[in-house]
């Protein structure tokens, strides 16, 4: 049974690597394996959800990916999340750009009937890339160590969106942004 959904927001090859580097010198000191052994992919979760119609919403999602533009993404900061689960992050700066993305986006699927959690409302949501999931509280220092090692920004592009199924991650579906080639 599904934990829930996510629409996430997925890089080009060049950033999604460099996000990728850093996952793999987690697992490689035993920080942290989760993001690798959940089969997850370097992203910005754009929203989430517990339930989700993937079949009635799929032909709506493409069509509003279709309209948009690849994004520039720069991640600039490091962070993490004052929560039990100890999250450590990439922010990207919040550009205009992404903002619209993810405000359009859950205006979309407000229109088709879906709750906007708070964490996704406008006015509340944080874009970030997971780089390393429950990391012991021990080995935090030397997890924000490896993260300044990437030698900040990191400058990419967000070019597809994609809808995926967890725990463990399974992609539904996914579209390149201004992708107007009918499938």
């Amino acid at each position: 049974m599904s934990e829930g959904y996510a629409i996430e927001l997925y890089f080009d090859p060049a950033l999604e690597n460099q996000v990728l580097k850093a996952w793999n010198v987690f697992a490689r000191r035993q920080i942290s394996t989760k993001l690798i052994n959940t089969e997850s992919r370097p992203h910005i979760t754009l929203f989430s959800t517990s339930f989700f119609d993937s079949t009635r919403l799929e032909s709506v999602i493409k069509n509003f990916v279709s309209k948009q533009e690849p994004i520039t993404i720069s991640f600039s900061t490091i962070g993490t999340f004052s929560s039990d689960n100890n999250v450590l992050f990439l922010s990207p700066t919040p550009s205009l750009s992404l903002l619209q993305l993810q405000s359009q986006l859950c205006d979309m699927l407000k229109k088709e009937s879906v709750e906007i959690g708070e964490d996704y409302r406008v006015d509340s949501w944080v874009p970030f890339c997971p780089v390393a999931l429950d990391v012991p509280k021990s080995r935090m220092a030397e997890a924000f160590s490896v993260l300044r090692d990437l030698k900040l920004p990191v400058n990419g592009y967000g070019m597809e969106i994609g809808l995926v199924e967890f725990s463990p991650v399974r992609e539904v579906f996914s579209f390149p942004l201004g992708n107007t080639l009918e499938s």
